[in-house]
């Protein structure tokens, strides 16, 4: 789907993601399905439970500019039994509740963001021996946010952890550079080999597009830069999932159409030509037509609890069906009366060839 020609004609496209999506509410084939895969616990501490505080207060970055987090501050008595339960809540996402481990662990900091549809509270903890830390995530249990962590667990190359408990879904901290980071200090820094960067941000579009998870800005991901051995590779994740199959226009699950990432799509068009363009597009729906082959029946059973399921608006799914039905010239698509039910015509449509190619796969994403 990356064409340098369409993304330099619609540059100025003043289409948004919608500034509030609504949370959808976990419903019963969900949570069937994440209590069968283990992804349902239950948590000491629940995402209600940590708005309790008095107040907060403005957290700046290393340079002094202020950013979405606030700290919270709880009266002492609140925050005693707090720190206890976060550090349990920490246990599930490390070792899946073994509290063998806890007793040298304390909470460094609570903070809450006002900013964005989830308003994620991040807990900061801290190992008391040597001072390191870590993050986790607790926010609203968003039906479309855990499609798409399904999603990507199952059809990226990464894996997430996260579990759920009632109204409540904890994540584990995503490490990597910020994309906007990424672009200040280190996409024209000379170690940067832009050549790779170019190929695996070419890579992360067919991805998003494949599975429709909308709203890649360049801070709603992450880069992971890795040695190798002549230079460094490059990975690319998402951290946002609330945009996973909500909006209507196509373009919003294409990260090349956002101004923010405009530089990404700058250098993809200095250093790659369409036929690598094309290559590197062929690689990734490979890779995951092989991922869809390993995980077939689980991603079936997520697609058919999601297309019965109400994540999006109507007058969403019509214009983002209409769109996909003339952009393939796939009248197919407009027989869709819910959002699961495109995501599975997509992925049908995106990796057909691909699946064909690997034998005895006997998958059926679509009915």
């Amino acid at each position: 789907m990356f064409n340098l020609f369409e993304n330099q004609r619609t540059s100025d496209q003043p289409d948004r993601p919608s500034r509030k999506k609504p949370i959808f509410p976990v419903g019963k084939a969900l949570r069937e399905y994440l209590i069968k895969y283990g992804r349902e616990v239950d948590l000491p501490a629940s995402y209600n439970d940590l708005l309790q505080f008095n107040y907060t207060t403005p957290i700046k970055d290393k340079h002094g500019n202020d950013t979405a987090w606030e700290k919270a501050s709880y009266d002492m008595h609140l925050w005693e039994h707090l720190k206890d339960v976060v550090v349990k809540n920490y246990a599930y996402l490390k070792t899946k509740g073994d509290l063998s481990f806890i007793n040298h662990l304390d909470v460094a900091g609570i903070d809450f963001c006002f900013f964005g549809n989830s308003q994620p509270i991040r807990i900061r903890i801290i190992n008391k021996y040597n001072d390191n830390y870590d993050h986790y995530y607790i926010k609203k249990a968003d039906a479309s946010r855990i499609y798409g962590l399904e999603l990507d667990h199952l059809l990226s190359p990464n894996r997430i952890t996260y579990f759920t408990n009632n109204e409540t879904l904890i994540e584990e901290h995503i490490p990597g550079i910020p994309g906007d980071i990424f672009i200040k200090d280190y996409l024209n820094h000379p170690s940067t080999n832009q050549i790779r960067f170019a190929k695996e941000f070419v890579k992360f579009n067919e991805r998003c597009f494949t599975h429709l998870l909308g709203d890649m800005r360049s801070y709603n991901f992450v880069i992971n830069i890795t040695p190798d051995i002549l230079d460094f590779q490059y990975r690319i994740r998402p951290i946002d999932f609330d945009q996973q199959s909500y909006e209507g226009r196509k373009n919003l699950y294409l990260p090349q159409f956002f101004k923010e990432n405009k530089p990404f799509v700058d250098s993809v068009a200095k250093h790659l030509n369409k036929e690598s363009i094309e290559q590197y597009q062929a690689e990734e729906r490979t890779q995951m037509a092989f991922r869809l082959s390993s995980a077939k029946y689980r991603v079936k059973e997520l697609l058919d609890i999601m297309s019965g399921d109400a994540i999006s608006k109507e007058e969403k799914i019509t214009q983002l069906k209409e769109e996909l039905a003339e952009l393939f010239q796939q009248p197919r698509f407009l027989l869709a009366t819910t959002m699961g039910q495109i995501v599975k015509m997509q992925l049908k449509h995106t990796l057909a060839k691909s699946l064909a190619l690997i034998p005895k796969t006997n998958i059926r994403v679509a009915d």
